[in-house]
């Protein structure tokens, strides 16, 4: 599709929110070798697209963001300035870029997970053919979900089943494969329910990653407490929750389970609780898996590995992985794993999305549709 354009969205600098996203017309990118270029009909955001744009990860995952790297001879445009943004490659005397005239870090909307068509393959994709429906998380240090069209990894795709909608493709892999990997790997729970039974919390279940969390475990029979806002007990109750906590109660602040079990396993979802108000409600060897881990929860890791704690707090940090991506929508598909959409919003409109993620009360995902 070389020559084309196509609109996107990207932000130039840390910080502004959802008036930091500009509206751009930008050349569709090229698929590498490996890669595949995929017509977007959907995609989801996730809390760590406005974090990095905040810059809050930069304590503890630095980032290397494309840049436009244009010194004096560039200003002229006498040759070519290759211009990288996200997946992105163009060079700026054909693009709508050309009028950049200093420095410029520009951050490309770091969105990661969609679903569409595939429109055109690299040299070396095996897997894949113009037309095929799929899923696919595309790069984490260059993103690009804010756009018509993007190039992600065939490592990193998946096939989409007719019976799968682009919503609900999009809606899973930074989400699902976290509910996924917290469950299976730290908690080491069988989602086929082969497993021995283990009571498990699950704190902000009606977010993105919470409501899959709760069906997934559920899945491996083990019984969820779940903790949520008033407004959302019903909603987690059908999810498949056991029990359900009110989190500005007493109770739901103290993390106390209504039949006064204790937790083999917290899928810790939310943020600002401290690992005094986990330790007394955990079992003899009990663990909290924190997703959003921040320093203290760091140096609690230390001390609890330093002093031989059979009480743990194991931070998680998502790692992809395609057969597992496959084996959520082969879940979607069957009916076994359903999702939640808060809301929709046009890409001409995804600064809404935006704002409503950084809100913090989306129940289920938020999507943009181009």
């Amino acid at each position: 599709m070389a020559g084309k354009v196509m609109q996107a969205l990207w932000f130039d600098s840390y910080g502004g929110g959802p008036a930091g996203l500009k509206h751009v017309e930008v050349p569709v990118p090229a698929p590498k070798k490996d890669e595949v270029l995929v017509k977007l009909e959907a995609a989801s955001l996730n809390p760590i697209d406005w974090k990095i744009q905040k810059g809050m990860l930069r304590p503890v995952m630095p980032r290397k963001f494309p840049y436009i790297p244009v010194d004096t001879r560039g200003l002229g445009m006498a040759q070519p300035v290759e211009i990288v943004l996200g997946n992105i490659n163009c060079h700026a005397e054909n693009s709508l870029l050309s009028s950049v005239s200093s420095p410029t870090l520009v951050l490309v909307g770091t969105v990661t997970d969609v679903a569409g068509e595939v429109v055109e393959i690299g040299s070396g994709v095996k897997n894949f053919k113009a037309g095929d429906k799929v899923v696919a998380f595309l790069s984490q240090a260059a993103g690009g979900g804010l756009a018509e069209f993007a190039v992600a990894k065939e490592s990193l795709t998946v096939t989409r089943p007719p019976e799968v909608s682009a919503i609900e493709g999009a809606a899973l892999p930074v989400a699902g494969l976290t509910a996924h990997q917290a469950l299976t790997s730290p908690a080491g729970i069988k989602l086929d329910g082969s497993g021995q039974p283990a009571n498990i919390l699950i704190t902000a279940a009606s977010g993105g990653v919470g409501h899959y969390a709760v069906q997934l475990a559920k899945l491996g029979n083990m019984h969820v407490t779940a903790t949520c806002g008033a407004r959302n007990i019903d909603f987690v109750k059908s999810l498949g929750a056991d029990e359900v906590l009110d989190y500005k109660t007493t109770d739901g602040a103290a993390l106390r389970s209504p039949s006064g079990r204790k937790y083999d396993a917290v899928i810790h979802c939310a943020t600002g609780i401290p690992w005094s108000t986990f330790e007394p409600n955990l079992s003899e060897k009990g663990k909290v898996i924190d997703l959003t881990p921040g320093p203290s929860a760091m140096l609690t890791f230390a001390l609890k590995k330093l002093t031989f704690s059979k009480k743990q707090l194991v931070p998680l940090i998502m790692s992809a992985k395609s057969e597992n991506l496959e084996y959520l929508v082969g879940l979607v598909k069957e009916g076994k794993l359903k999702t939640v959409v808060d809301s929709k919003h046009p890409l001409s409109k995804a600064e809404d999305a935006w704002a409503k993620s950084i809100d913090g009360h989306a129940t289920g995902k938020i999507i943009v549709e181009p």
